[in-house]
């Protein structure tokens, strides 16, 4: 069964070497358990892997990608055969000279296209394989070239380090938020200038009004209520590494959880369709969706949900963001579907990955 999205964009590159949506909230909302069936949006393979940490039953994780699915089995070549600092360095979230080594231990777990794939993009390998998106792309340019006629590296590191709630919102009045930043932002963080080097021109069907202005608001907060010194996205974003701040797949505390699961993962190229379609009614007890409804109709997401509702035992958790396009259950499967606002509010709240306007948790109810 084919998905609105996959008429519009393109989907033959890498376009997210990483997830870019924050697990920690995530595995919060779903409440996965052992002998738990979850269905999960690839994307570069972080979140799926996550989801292991929970010692599930099953994980299947699916994309319309095949470049996104080579992310993913590279990851779990690599937490196979590499020592966590390894994939670390693999990963780009430590500095390494020793990269291609690095990728030359995990080959023997690849699958031959996965390994043609990888073999002919060593560069991407040697940068880390956590730049080598197009988004990731996006924010190298934005560091490099966009940031630095705005903020200092002392600025961007002084930005990074420990502080409380008032010391944060001082710092950002006082040394961050200048009218440059508030000018480069809205610049460089426009539908124009996001679509064309970020996300898909066609991820913006759906959105209406300033795209900048949005995540600019999401920006103060990421700086000042949350910790930047704990946020390993805005880690990324301004310096290229992770430092101390990791991702929840990539901690030490969860390697070890993730790696003696990797049996219990599978993927495949496909719609979420087809994979709902295949394991039948009453399968899944979670779902970990991403931001799909974000490049569908309102019409296209209810036909969806529904889906899912029917794929799903009873309880089972739903979890996604939004990032400029509003969607969620509408009052016509209210019977099968209910919303957990007050939960979703709470985590949002916490959410790292700062520039998102909403995560959305729903439970099946029949």
């Amino acid at each position: 069964m084919s998905t609105e999205v996959a008429a519009k964009a393109d989907f033959s590159g890498i376009r997210y070497a990483q997830c870019w949506e924050d697990a920690d909230i995530l595995l919060e909302a779903l409440n996965l358990k052992p002998g738990f069936r979850a269905l999960s949006i690839s994307s570069a393979g972080d979140n799926s892997l996550a989801l292991l940490a929970r010692n599930p039953e099953q994980v299947i994780a699916v994309d319309l990608s095949a470049a996104q699915l080579y992310c993913l089995e590279l990851r779990v070549a690599a937490y196979r055969e590499l020592e966590h600092y390894e994939l670390l360095e693999l990963m780009g979230s430590r500095p390494s000279h020793r990269r291609a080594e690095i990728y030359s231990r995990c080959r023997s777990q690849l699958s031959a296209d996965a390994l043609a794939f990888w073999d002919r993009n060593a560069s991407a390998v040697e940068s880390g394989i956590g730049a080598a998106g197009k988004f990731e792309n996006y924010f190298r340019l934005f560091r490099e070239r966009a940031l630095p006629l705005v903020h200092s590296r002392s600025t961007v590191n002084a930005l990074l380090q420990p502080r409380d709630r008032a010391e944060r919102e001082q710092f950002y009045a006082n040394s961050w938020n200048t009218w440059r930043w508030r000018l480069l932002f809205k610049l460089f963080f426009s539908r124009t200038v996001m679509g064309r080097l970020g996300r898909d021109p066609s991820f913006f069907t759906y959105v209406e009004g300033s795209v900048a202005d949005r995540i600019l608001a999401r920006a103060h907060y990421a700086l000042t209520e949350l910790s930047p010194a704990e946020n390993p996205y805005l880690h990324w974003i301004l310096t290229g590494g992770h430092g101390d701040a990791l991702p929840f797949a990539l901690r030490a505390e969860n390697f070890d959880a993730i790696r003696s699961n990797l049996d219990k993962l599978e993927w495949r190229q496909a719609p979420l369709e087809d994979a709902l379609a295949d394991a039948g009614a009453g399968y899944f007890n979670a779902y970990n969706l991403s931001d799909i409804f974000e490049y569908m109709s309102a019409e296209n997401t209810a036909r969806l949900l529904e889906k899912l509702a029917i794929g799903g035992r009873a309880g089972a958790r739903l979890a996604y963001w939004n990032m400029l396009a509003p969607r969620s259950r509408p009052d016509n499967l209210s019977g099968v579907l209910s919303r957990c606002d007050d939960e979703a509010a709470a985590l949002y709240r916490q959410d790292k990955a700062f520039f998102y306007s909403a995560f959305i948790v729903e439970e099946v109810t029949y």
